[in-house]
């Protein structure tokens, strides 16, 4: 835990008592702060209660003289309407912050030194941010990982020398922490999403680049119009930046060219890092995710060799293009999180021959933004309530069964599979939520390993 010891003696009320902000109410209570948190369900605030943290109803509280308001990031700030522990706050000009700004201000004070690495971007912050952390681990760095990517940032060990910090951030997050002020600033790429919550896109784009504006290395994804003016306006100030691509062509800067990442600078290649082969690092779009760790680790002081040694180590994410086991010539993958049609593209494009299990409680739109990757599927077995839709799509352009269920797909898939005798892939990205048959992704995904582990013949990839 990292005790928020520079709220000290400070009031501070504290709504959101998911587990983040949980890990944050046992932070400020450690550190000293007068807290009072509270959640609009009854069973959170029982529930934290029960852990010995201080609860009240905020409503009742006088806000004329609090110093901070601590808001868990999935509560509203601004659109479509403020929460009224936000409007309460507003009123009284208490500042609105949340876990990310306390460990901020917490490395601000123990040592501001310490490498801190803050990735963003609509897409593949997670596989970026898991990649860094296990290339510098890899090298014998000692890191801490956390943040969105699933571990509360006020859990990690408290901020020392050489201690690294690689710490995914949502648009969210990132509007609840004004004092970020990384060692290196990612942000991937930019495309429309929570739109819900930030009014417009280029006010999305606008919280986004907040994680660049201190930082002490900017590395920049110009493959949208808005990084590449983001990447503009960090260089018309001085600041240094490193652009990354998966598709432009860079006389400075990191690109992905042919399954190689190249290193450029003045128009010359400086180093280069081949990811063929990488299972885990597949796709055009693990390009960029590994084109931004290149940077950050560069940046950081690793060497190529280091650098080299992480990326064909790294084992991948769960439920990501997760590579679970083979049996010869077939490979099985989880690629569960594809809960719509625009995540499962990625997968859908990293191979040549696929078996495709699809299916589950359908999104808007379908999966007919997929036609053009359609001739890479040599069958799909369709699952769930979205079954009898993806099969209309479908139509008579590639084979199909209605599975129905995730363990008849998986049989009948590898079985099909390991008749051709060829090179083949048994891929489970669904482009559907899994609300029908799972309780989440993670649930769905878990049974797609345990299915596949109990084949006959199948060799299983165990984590590293």
């Amino acid at each position: 835990m990292i005790p928020a010891t520079s709220f000290a003696g400070q009031r501070v009320a504290l709504f959101g008592l998911g587990g983040s902000g949980l890990a944050t109410a046992h932070a400020l209570q450690a550190g000293g702060a007068e807290l009072t948190a509270f959640d609009d369900n009854p069973k959170s605030v029982e529930l934290a209660a029960s852990q010995g943290l201080p609860t009240g109803d905020l409503h009742g509280l006088d806000w004329s003289g609090l110093d901070a308001l601590v808001l868990s990031p999935g509560v509203p700030l601004t659109h479509p309407k403020p929460h009224w522990a936000a409007e309460l706050a507003r009123e009284a000009g208490v500042p609105i912050i949340g876990d990310i700004e306390i460990f901020v201000r917490e490395r601000a004070a123990l040592c501001p030194r310490a490498p801190f690495v803050a990735i963003t971007g609509t897409n593949g912050k997670s596989t970026t941010t898991a990649l860094i952390a296990h290339c510098l681990r890899h090298a014998g760095r000692d890191t801490q990982l956390g943040g969105n990517i699933g571990v509360a940032v006020l859990t990690l060990e408290p901020p020392a020398p050489e201690r690294h910090y690689v710490v995914e951030c949502s648009s969210y997050q990132i509007d609840l922490a004004p004092s970020l002020a990384p060692t290196v600033g990612i942000l991937l790429n930019l495309t429309p999403d929570h739109l819900d919550r930030h009014g417009t896109m280029e006010n999305y784009a606008a919280i986004k680049a907040r994680l660049l504006k201190d930082a002490g290395t900017a590395v920049i994804g110009v493959d949208d119009d808005y990084g590449v003016g983001i990447a503009d306006w960090h260089e018309s100030e001085g600041n240094v930046v490193v652009r990354i691509s998966k598709e432009k062509a860079l006389d400075d800067g990191i690109v992905y060219r042919d399954g190689t990442l190249l290193s450029m600078r003045d128009g010359r290649i400086e180093a280069e890092f081949p990811l063929a082969g990488i299972g885990s690092l597949r796709g055009r779009h693990n390009g960029q995710n590994a084109a931004a760790a290149v940077a950050a680790l560069t940046a950081l002081g690793l060497r190529a060799a280091e650098i080299q040694a992480g990326l064909e180590s790294f084992p991948g994410l769960v439920h990501r293009m997760e590579q679970v086991g083979r049996a010869g010539p077939v490979l099985f993958v989880n690629d569960s999180k594809a809960t719509n049609a625009d995540a499962a593209a990625p997968a859908l494009a990293s191979f040549e021959r696929i078996h495709w299990i699809a299916g589950g409680l359908p999104k808007e739109g379908g999966i007919a933004s997929l036609e053009s990757l359609f001739p890479r599927v040599a069958k799909a077995y369709l699952i769930g309530e979205a079954a009898p839709a993806f099969a209309a799509t479908l139509g008579e352009r590639i084979p199909y069964e209605i599975s129905g269920t995730l363990d008849v797909a998986v049989e009948n898939a590898a079985r099909d599979a390991a008749r051709s005798g060829a090179e083949e892939v048994v891929l489970l990205s669904p482009a559907c939520a899994s609300f029908d048959q799972f309780r989440n992704f993670e649930v769905r995904g878990d049974s797609f390993r345990q299915l596949v582990e109990a084949l006959p013949g199948i060799d299983v990839f165990r984590k590293g």
